[in-house]
């Protein structure tokens, strides 16, 4: 066994602990008073000097035994409002609240990056910064809070982990390029004339418009998007009316647009407003069209994305790195990437064997904790490789 495996190894216990410490104790973003305060325990008992920033997030720094450059290590730490429902003694003690997408794993995952590259560091040269970053989950995210505290201010390279439930334990999934989608919000409200529901020839059914709306939006992709471009429309919500006799006079569609390129995005966005107009127009309805532009999309460097994936076969072999396809989800360490070459990464956390089997953020979502290793050992190697160039 290798120093790196070894000393990643020792402190298997200790990330797992943590781990199912956060799980039980989640916080949602912007509330992340309690995880902020023991993960600055835990890194000063490290020797290290953390300070809170951009919230309820956490920088610290490891030096090396000499000067260069600067590499970051970033986990997400918040939470869900969702109910845990997974049948563990580490099951959520907050009702409500729940670490239903790993974040409880990564930020363990990096507490254990600190404690080993900690014992290392007359080994390398150079700084590793550590980011724990708040309200991924919760727009416009965390992550810029974190850049306006400093977080890459000198760094030369970015990298993020991300356990992932759809790959097997034991696969590391690097891709150099496209990794997630640019997660866009809009709201259309369609202004009608309510009335009763016995004489609908003297309204204007907003809730029929609609319904037209909901069918024709989601023909944008199959007719006004080229096939070898990816993207997503989904309509996710539509409220209207609360008496069965009534027309109301008002209607209001929730959904999401993903994409990868700005010109894909413009293309369907254009559409949205032509179709909202000449639907609403026909009708006799007034309409409103507000799209909330997400964070930019998820690319790897492919430089870094290299050195990353080696490292992942360091720990894991050489079959079990992978590029994965990718994904519609949006994550805002596109932010850090906008600034730095960065990579993010995923781990294998999914094990039918052991029944986990539920995707993110779904109530009995779980990870198999034996993939905390291999996130843990993929980090920290990345992180001396990247300081050693």
């Amino acid at each position: 066994m290798d120093k790196i495996k070894e000393k990643v190894a020792l402190h298997s216990d200790y990330v797992t602990a943590m781990r199912r410490h956060f799980r039980m104790y989640p916080e949602v973003g912007g509330e992340e008073h309690e995880t902020q305060a023991r993960i600055i325990q835990e890194l000063t008992a490290m020797g290290l000097t953390p300070r809170s920033a951009g919230g309820t997030g956490v920088i610290a720094e490891i030096q090396g035994a000499a000067p260069g450059v600067t590499v970051a290590l970033r986990a997400d730490i918040d939470a869900l409002p969702l109910q845990d429902e997974v049948d563990q003694p580490y099951r959520s003690l907050r009702s409500g609240v729940c670490h239903a997408c790993g974040h409880d794993g990564h930020t363990a995952m990096l507490l254990g990056v600190a404690k080993t590259l900690s014992q290392l560091r007359e080994e390398f040269s150079g700084t590793v910064r550590l980011l724990f970053q708040p309200s991924e989950e919760k727009f416009p995210g965390g992550a810029q809070a974190l850049v306006e505290a400093g977080a890459m201010n000198g760094v030369a390279a970015v990298v993020g982990a991300h356990l992932w439930q759809p790959l097997p334990l034991g696969v590391i999934g690097v891709n150099p390029g496209p990794v997630m989608a640019s997660p866009d919000e809009f709201t259309i409200r369609v202004q009608g004339r309510g009335g009763h529901g016995s004489m609908p020839q003297q309204t204007v059914d907003s809730i029929l418009v609609g319904a037209q709306l909901v069918l024709a939006l989601r023909t944008i992709i199959g007719a006004n998007v080229d096939a070898h471009d990816a993207a997503v429309l989904t309509i996710g919500s539509f409220k209207a009316g609360e008496v069965f006799n009534i027309i109301p006079d008002t209607a209001v569609l929730r959904g999401t647009v993903r994409t990868f390129e700005k010109k894909v995005r413009d293309v369907i966005f254009d559409r949205m407003e032509a179709i909202c107009r000449g639907i609403c127009d026909a009708a006799g309805a007034g309409y409103s069209l507000e799209p909330i532009l997400g964070y930019p999309p998820v690319v790897n460097d492919r430089h870094v994305a290299a050195v990353v994936a080696e490292a992942g076969r360091e720990t894991v072999g050489a079959a079990g790195v992978q590029e994965c396809k990718p994904l519609m989800v949006g994550e805002d360490f596109s932010v850090y990437q906008q600034l730095v070459p960065g990579v993010f990464f995923l781990v294998g956390s999914g094990n039918p064997a052991k029944g986990i089997t539920y995707s993110h953020h779904h109530p009995k979502f779980d990870i198999d904790e034996d993939a905390l290793g291999y996130g843990c050992e993929t980090m920290v190697r990345a992180a001396l490789a990247l300081l050693a160039r």
